[in-house]
């Protein structure tokens, strides 16, 4: 493993670490959880254009045994006024749709705390690990506000109306067997166990072929939001272009 020194000789709220083929970005703010603050945010977006993330084949989330994270900075709450937020979203709120959009596949490794924007930007990656300890929730309707990174439209695909009314309504925390139970997660690991299993599983992951796992990706997306003759052509053009590709390569 080569971790990737920060040239500002300051702690960054992102640290970035080579493993080869796979990239881990770790969230960095443990005095709060991980919480997501904006300059949080803007930092992973910085990361997230930077070479070391292009040219990996896949890309690891985690945050710490404590907290992958709490949620965000509810302190920064006060300050958004309806000019800011929509300054917000187009600035370092995007973030949570751009790791959704990424070519490569992402996993989350999930230890502790994964609320409110955290759990949003767990439900961004592609595939989610937690270990036994993980705790999931949405709390923002107690706030007098509600999840807006993606999280309600990603949580409604994922799980339903139903079960996504229960979550974010009652707002409760549930663990990771829960978790497993709704298929959130891919698989519940011990304590202490989920970077090595995410590694591993990203380490798979990475070795697909990359052009296939990035159109792959897509078209699922749009499979999501579009109507089954649409998603069928998708699915056809995409198997057409890639098999073109393919024979281009032998």
């Amino acid at each position: 493993m080569t971790e990737i020194p920060d040239p500002s000789g300051t702690e960054p709220l992102i640290q970035l670490q080579d493993h080869g083929k796979v990239v881990v970005l770790q969230l960095n703010r443990p005095a709060k959880l991980n919480a997501l603050s904006t300059a949080l945010e803007q930092e992973l977006l910085e990361v997230l254009r930077s070479p070391a993330v292009g040219s990996a084949a896949a890309i690891v989330f985690t945050g710490s045994a404590r907290a992958f994270s709490a949620g965000a900075d509810t302190s920064e709450l006060p300050q958004m006024t309806p000019e800011r937020i929509a300054a917000y979203y187009r600035g370092s709120g995007s973030v949570y749709d751009v790791v959704s959009r990424l070519p490569q596949p992402t996993v989350a490794a999930i230890s502790g705390y994964c609320l409110g924007a955290g759990f949003e930007l767990a439900l961004a990656c592609d595939i989610r690990i937690a270990d036994e300890t993980a705790q999931f929730g949405l709390p923002e309707v107690g706030l007098g506000i509600l999840p807006s990174s993606g999280g309600l439209t990603r949580l409604v695909r994922a799980v339903g109306a139903a079960v996504t009314r229960e979550i974010i309504l009652f707002g409760e925390r549930f663990p990771a067997t829960e978790a497993y139970r709704l298929g959130l997660v891919r698989e519940v690991v011990a304590a202490g166990e989920v970077m090595p299993v995410a590694l591993e599983r990203a380490g798979f992951l990475a070795a697909q072929p990359a052009l296939a796992v990035a159109w792959t990706k897509a078209a699922i997306d749009a499979a999501a939001e579009s109507s089954s003759a649409s998603s069928l052509l998708i699915e056809q053009l995409a198997y057409a272009a890639l098999n073109r590709s393919a024979e281009e390569g032998k």
